[in-house]
């Protein structure tokens, strides 16, 4: 297996020299929208090594990080998406790109109209970690022995917490392109919770990354030439989805997969796929006598908190399920039955969402509903009563 150091370094070494020369093998082509293409510098584009455009899922007015931003080029795109009133931010610890992406960004800003992208050197598995803060610390205090070394460590920690490179609930879309598979095994975890963690509550996660359909075997893992190439650190196609799931996110779906493999090596093949995660499921749950249905078109579904609903069913549920269901990617499978009294929050008792329960309609309307109402016109007259 590649030392954890070695990996980073190859990957580091081989991303520096493509960010000086075009390299074709980095990873597979990408169709970008033509229009927002127009503004940025060639170089950008020449030098960009993705899998997918997670662009394309953006709004307007929303603050982006964009994990191995390259040389900016998704970063550039964003920008015009989200506009004046939004912000990118673009991490990648690659000397060699940053300088392209820093040197592009008030070009771009020029044409565009406005400056609302930065550069930030960090790696994408340690996001409170500002690479550069911290050189700029070490240059009075250098690494000279295991004293200085553990004295560094110490520091670094304290920038974490102190003066993070990205904060705590602080962005509304987590982006990246082909960069999530050249993190090393051990620290793939750290990665999805440092994602998670710089998410606003209601945000998203929107990754494209390559996948592989097996399993990648040791042998494969130990070439440092596949590593860098977007190969050896993928992951399975369902590891990579439960990889979300272990880190908490709810509402995973795959937005696109390649119908074709991008390469196929060794009888394994290697594709690119968008997934979309959010941000949110975390809370108390409480009961005020919320009901939904599911609509279809499946018999039955399991949520991201084991709630097994089949169709056409009235379901009790906690107010924050409620209000989950009633959001992306969630609402157009659903129907929401409001109770006739509303149960103020501050008087909602707790709500056991450990269990699924069915919701009787006398719930809703009250116990003493006893309404008697005649048919409206329209279907007297033999019009629609609908």
């Amino acid at each position: 297996m590649i030392k954890s150091q070695g990996t980073e370094t190859i990957v580091r070494q081989r991303y520096a020299i493509g960010a000086k020369e075009r390299a074709d093998k980095l990873c597979c082509p990408v169709d970008y929208e033509s229009a927002y293409l127009s503004v940025i510098p060639r170089e950008v584009i020449e030098r960009d090594y993705g899998c997918g455009d997670p662009s394309r899922y953006l709004r307007e007015g929303e603050t982006i990080v964009d994990l191995g931003s390259g040389t900016g080029k998704i970063c550039f795109i964003a920008a015009q998406i989200v506009g004046p009133k939004g912000k990118v931010i673009g991490v990648d610890m690659t000397d060699e790109m940053l300088e392209v992406a820093r040197r592009n960004a008030p070009i771009v800003a020029e044409r565009i109209g406005y400056a609302n992208v930065e550069f930030r050197k960090g790696r994408i598995q340690d996001l409170a970690l500002d690479l550069e803060l911290l050189d700029r610390e070490l240059k009075s205090g250098p690494i000279t022995d295991a004293a200085s070394f553990l004295a560094a460590d110490e520091l670094a920690g304290e920038l974490r917490v102190k003066r993070p490179l990205v904060g705590s609930d602080s962005i509304d879309v987590v982006v990246s392109s082909c960069v999530l598979n050249l993190v090393e095994p051990k620290s793939k975890r750290q990665l999805f919770d440092e994602m998670f963690r710089v998410l606003k509550k209601g945000g998203r996660a929107v990754i494209c990354d390559i996948v592989s359909d097996e399993e990648v075997p040791q042998e494969m893992q130990n070439d440092p030439d596949l590593w860098s190439g977007c190969i050896s650190g993928a992951l399975t196609e369902d590891s990579f989805l439960a990889a979300f799931e272990n880190a908490g996110f709810y509402g995973i779906q795959i937005l696109k997969r390649a119908s074709q493999p991008w390469r196929t090596v060794q009888g394994i093949e290697f594709r690119s796929v968008t997934i979309e995660a959010f941000k949110g499921k975390q809370g108390e749950c409480f009961e005020r006598n919320q009901a939904v249905i599911y609509r279809g078109p499946f018999k039955e579904v399991l949520d991201d908190d084991n709630h097994r609903l089949e169709r056409g069913r009235r379901y009790a549920v906690c107010d924050k399920t409620y209000n989950l269901y009633k959001k992306a990617p969630y609402r157009e499978f659903f129907e929401f039955v409001d109770p006739l009294v509303d149960v103020p929050l501050a008087d909602a008792k707790p709500f056991d969402c450990s269990r699924t329960a069915l919701r009787h309609p006398k719930e809703t309307k009250g116990q003493d509903y006893d309404v008697t109402t005649e048919a409206k016109s329209k279907c007297r007259d033999g019009g629609s009563c609908c």
